[in-house]
C-alpha cells in the first residue's frame, strides 16, 4: 500500500559507519509507525530498529548504542545511522512501513549492507 525504497547500502570495514535511507511514497507518511529489519543469508528476517508517529524509538539489543533510526516527515524519509559496524551486522537491511488503523504493512525491497575486511 506505501512504496518504500532503500538507498544507502554497500561495502563497509569493521568499525566503519553507512547511513541507510527509506523514502515513502505517501502523503500521510506522518502516521506511520516505521522500522527497519534486516535478514542474514539462513536466518529469519529480525527487527533492527522502530520509531512511532510520535517520535519514540525501540532497538534491538545488538545494535542498541550503535545504530540510531530517526525520520524527516517534511522529506517522507526514514533513516537508519549505523556506527561501529561489525561482521555481524551483514544482512539485507529492509523498510517497514505500518499503521494499524488503516491495516497497512508495507516493505521495501531491501538493501544489502556487507561488514568486511
Amino acid at each position: 500500500q506505501v512504496q518504500l525504497v532503500e538507498s544507502g547500502g554497500g561495502l563497509v570495514q569493521p568499525g566503519g559507519s553507512l547511513r541507510l535511507s527509506c523514502a515513502a511514497s505517501t502523503m500521510i507518511f506522518s502516521i506511520y509507525t516505521m522500522g527497519w529489519y534486516r535478514q542474514a543469508p539462513g536466518k529469519e528476517r529480525e527487527l533492527v530498529a522502530t520509531i512511532s508517529s510520535g517520535g519514540s524509538t525501540d532497538y534491538a539489543d545488538s545494535v542498541k548504542g550503535r545504530f540510531t533510526i530517526s525520520r524527516d516527515n517534511t522529506k517522507n524519509t526514514l533513516y537508519l545511522q549505523m556506527n561501529s559496524l561489525k561482521p555481524e551486522d551483514t544482512a539485507v537491511y529492509y523498510c517497514n512501513a505500518r499503521n494499524r488503523g488503516l491495516s497497512t504493512n508495507s516493505w521495501g525491497q531491501g538493501t544489502q549492507v556487507t561488514v568486511s575486511s
